[in-house]
């Protein structure tokens, strides 16, 4: 297993390379960041100082190193740059120092504010709706599925089938537009809900206040498509399994049909769903971003399109990073789960 692991942060690792190298050369090469950061009215003297700051006086492959050193847990500064850019970690050695430190992810173009603290300042909003979807996407697509399998050729297993067939074929934005139409707007009076809303509002009076309401609708919007493909999922695997010689040993020893499609038949059946449970985590995420737009909710997918309208590159590509990691954490993941839901799996 450890050397599972091992193998496994490696091939992480040079995913999240790639993923640095594209980032920089796709984004370094678009406009003038010294104009970004200062407006067009500056003068040539702090524009250079600009340049300078930023590494842009130099060649693009040491431009490259420079933000690699930056953005990597072990990193080689000098005092004053510590100091400057306000890194934090353990570092050890004279004016040019070897440290373990926290990623830095530059600065704003457009606030000046860190990118890594504007960025954990709207993940967990991001990280809270891709778990409701998902929860939600979870529970209802597997009794979905489980209801189709047990009802198979019932109006109950056409039905199901109908609504997963609808939910893959519409598109997430398409679906939070109508949502937002119907229950934000034509039927609030009855919902209690609204078009759009993050999780905390802010009141002149109250100050600032929880609004779970809010998250509905988005997570609804976005948990639609996973719960259509987790319900065909489930009720394919689980009629394989109801098929097998241990399930009608199961019913012969006469255990009920509940025991026999629950413990025996469903534990067996959910490798794949978790494949795609795990895997639809991580698209979430991406998903979000659609969503957030659409629904006005703060998060990273928020942040990230705002950003591209100011051409503020250093949070976008800050947010791909981010993004990146928590699609190759949730690989490994996945991984484990295997092996516990089912112990045939060897990692």
């Amino acid at each position: 297993m450890i050397r599972y692991f091992i193998r496994r942060s490696i091939y992480g690792l040079l995913v999240l390379l790639g993923v640095v190298v594209t980032v920089f050369f796709l984004f370094q090469g678009f406009g003038d960041p010294s104009r970004l950061v200062m407006g067009q009215r500056a003068d040539a003297a702090t524009q250079e100082n600009i340049r300078k700051e930023l590494y842009l006086d130099q060649p693009r492959w040491k431009q490259f190193l420079f933000y690699l050193d930056d953005i990597s847990p072990v990193g080689i500064h000098s005092r004053s740059e510590i100091k400057q850019k306000g890194l934090k970690g353990l570092f050890i050695g004279g004016n040019t120092v070897v440290g373990l430190k926290w990623p830095y992810l530059r600065r704003s173009y457009q606030s000046k504010r860190e990118v890594g603290t504007i960025l954990m300042e709207a993940l967990p909003g991001t990280l809270l709706l891709a778990l409701a979807a998902m929860i939600l996407a979870t529970v209802l697509g597997i009794g979905l599925g489980v209801l189709a399998a047990i009802k198979k050729d019932t109006w109950l297993d056409t039905s199901s089938i109908f609504v997963s067939v609808l939910g893959i074929s519409a598109p997430s934005f398409f679906m939070g537009i109508v949502i937002a139409y119907l229950f934000g707007f034509v039927f609030s009076d009855w919902t209690g809900l609204h078009m759009t809303g993050s999780l905390f509002d802010t009141d002149p009076f109250a100050g600032r206040q929880l609004q779970l309401r809010n998250l509905v609708l988005p997570a609804l919007t976005l948990g639609i498509r996973p719960m259509a493909i987790i319900a065909q999922l489930t009720r394919g695997s689980l009629l394989d399994v109801l098929d097998q010689d241990y399930i009608r040993t199961a019913y012969a020893k006469g255990l009920t049909a509940r025991v026999v499609v629950w413990k025996h038949g469903l534990r067996n059946a959910l490798n794949p769903v978790i494949t795609a449970i795990t895997g639809w985590f991580a698209e979430l995420l991406a998903g979000a971003f659609f969503v957030e737009t659409i629904f006005g909710w703060k998060g990273i997918g928020k942040v990230t399109v705002d950003a591209l309208e100011k051409l503020d590159f250093p949070v976008v590509m800050g947010s791909v990073l981010v993004t990146s990691c928590f699609f190759i954490l949730i690989g490994i993941l996945s991984d484990l789960l295997y092996g516990l839901i089912d112990p045939r799996v060897r990692l």
